[in-house]
């Protein structure tokens, strides 16, 4: 009896690594991250300006106060404003994923769907005639030789 050799621990490294969503995923995080630097740009540089217009410019600034004294650091203080900023930023990731990314490429691909399906339908188009072709010549050539042989028999 041979017994399977298993695959060695560096072949199995090298099989996962080319797996392609591991691939996929790596180049995601990479495009993600230089992203971030882009949304991070866009949230400094124009969100934080038009909330600046009805306060301050910084979202950092904005907290509420939990105790009865908040004097600078002291007292306990929630920074809800740390937390509009990053929502800001996730909103405005998430959007420029799902309409510059997202959205277009599930239409592509609904194209070529619809493509490829009418090519489909072309082709049984196409097998259904050339059937019906073969049929006919089939019937055509029966009812020669039921001809032929009517008139043999006679």
């Amino acid at each position: 009896m041979s017994e399977k050799k298993e695959p060695s621990l560096w072949e199995g490294f090298k099989a996962f690594l080319m797996r392609g969503n591991v691939v996929d995923l790596a180049v995601a995080v990479v495009i993600g991250a230089a992203f971030t630097n882009i949304v991070n740009a866009v949230v400094k540089g124009i969100i934080n300006p038009v909330v600046g217009a009805i306060g301050t410019k910084n979202l950092d600034h904005y907290s509420s106060c939990l105790s009865s004294t908040c004097k600078g650091e002291e007292g306990i203080q929630i920074a809800w404003g740390s937390v509009l900023g990053a929502t800001l930023s996730f909103v405005i990731t998430a959007a420029v994923v799902y309409f510059l990314m997202v959205l277009p490429m599930a239409k592509y691909l609904a194209r070529q769907e619809a493509r490829r399906k009418a090519k489909e339908g072309t082709q049984e188009i196409i097998e259904v005639t050339e059937l019906e072709v073969l049929k006919e010549i089939r019937d055509a050539l029966v009812a020669q030789r039921g001809t032929g042989h009517d008139q043999q028999e006679r």
